[in-house]
């Protein structure tokens, strides 16, 4: 018998003491992953106010709300509509930032240093340019700023409050009744704090320039520097607006916004008892908002959602997407619960517009609408030739045909 060499036979004894010691090494317990609970989302805030609203203003989704239609007394949460109205006339060309506007006796005497209200101190008969009033009635809640703007913009203050009340159907502020420029306490002058929700909401998207006027901090005319009454723009930096207002009648009153990265929260406060009052509980919504929920863009305006058959048409489908951008806001952990669904006639026959309602984009969550946006044709989308219809005419007699059975 060959005797296996002392090198391999050292070789091995080596590996089989490793094999029988590797065989002896006990196993390592496999440990459960531990289980992560679903992070519960507690109801809102409890906050003082007669009636509150805490709006996306991604979505315009409202996310809470207390008494959001109840119609009460705005005071100068009234200038947010007179500053809306006074930049459309500007943006229309109507009026213009540089327009010297003059201070009437009436804007003098009933908003001016004489009355117990909010006043820029504007001196009777001067000459002050328009956008200095803006400065005036925001940041100063000036209520002679309000009337001479009013007075300028539609030449008296009643013509103005028309125009107020014009623009606020179109809108959609549909509880709402504006008597004045200033908001100062008249019967039938009232507003929601949802209608002050879209209005907010509506000055911020289509007027950037002037909103960012609400966050100016101070501002001095006729030598007299007064300070923004909205305490959250030095409490909080996010915080860029909106307006305050406070009358006997009306308790203190807030309109706030303020801006996290891509989101964006508005909280509306009527009726609080005190100034610091309603900074608590708008700042309290905001932030409630800001950690609680998200937004989400489901789908992109002008993109084809769908390319549904088109008969008798020069194309043989027709595009089929959203006008604007469809966006949601959900708790958050609940966007894989939502669900679309495209609600689209089973039968089109061309000629459509471009823009013309086609079906409906419905989202869902829990079985509960969150979305619902009409699906409109993305191009024109004209008849076919005379062939071409004569077959789809043909085509569509047995097609309802089969349909029936």
């Amino acid at each position: 018998m060959k005797l296996m060499p002392r090198s391999l036979f050292a070789f091995a004894a080596v590996a089989l003491i490793a094999g029988v010691t590797v065989a002896q090494t006990p196993p390592r317990p496999t440990v459960p992953r531990p289980v992560v609970p679903e992070a519960p989302v507690p109801p809102p805030p409890d906050v003082e106010g007669k009636s509150w609203v805490l709006m996306d203003y991604n979505t315009g989704q409202i996310l809470a709300s207390k008494e959001p239609d109840l119609q009460l007394e705005p005071a100068s949460i009234t200038k947010v509509m007179t500053d809306y109205v006074v930049s459309a006339e500007v943006a229309n060309g109507k009026v213009h930032m540089t327009d010297p506007v003059n201070i009437s006796e009436n804007a003098w005497r009933g908003g001016g240093a004489g009355t117990d209200g909010s006043t820029s101190f504007l001196k009777l008969n001067s000459q002050v340019p328009l956008k200095d009033l803006l400065y005036g009635m925001i940041i100063q809640s000036g209520n002679d700023a309000a009337i001479a703007l009013a007075e300028h913009t539609a030449g008296s203050e009643p013509a103005f409050a028309n125009l107020m009340n014009a623009y606020a159907k179109q809108l959609g502020m549909t509880h709402s009744q504006f008597q004045n420029a200033s908001g100062y306490p008249v019967a039938n002058h009232y507003t929601t704090a949802r209608d002050i929700a879209v209005l907010s909401r509506a000055l911020i998207h289509d007027f950037p320039e002037d909103y960012a006027i609400s966050a100016v901090k101070e501002f001095e005319w006729n030598g007299i520097k007064q300070h923004n009454r909205n305490l959250l723009l030095w409490r909080d930096q996010t915080v860029d607006g909106i307006k305050t207002g406070h009358t006997a009648a009306a308790g203190y009153c807030l309109a706030a916004s303020a801006k996290q990265g891509d989101a964006r929260m508005i909280a509306i406060i009527m009726g609080a008892s005190s100034e610091k009052g309603r900074a608590d509980a708008a700042l309290a919504l905001m932030n409630y908002g800001f950690r609680f929920y998200e937004s989400h863009k489901l789908y992109e305006a002008n993109k084809p959602l769908a390319t549904p058959k088109l008969w008798k048409g020069a194309e043989n489908t027709v595009a089929l997407g959203v006008a604007e951008d469809a966006m949601v806001s959900v708790k958050r952990g609940d966007y894989d619960k939502l669900k679309a669904n495209l609600d689209i006639p089973a039968t089109l026959i061309a000629p459509f517009k471009k823009g013309q309602q086609i079906g409906t984009l419905r989202v869902t969550l829990d079985g509960q609408p969150v979305l619902t946006a009409p699906l409109v044709a993305l191009n024109d989308a004209p008849e076919g030739g005379f062939f071409s219809r004569l077959w789809d005419t043909i085509m569509l007699w047995f097609h309802s045909d089969g349909d029936k059975k």
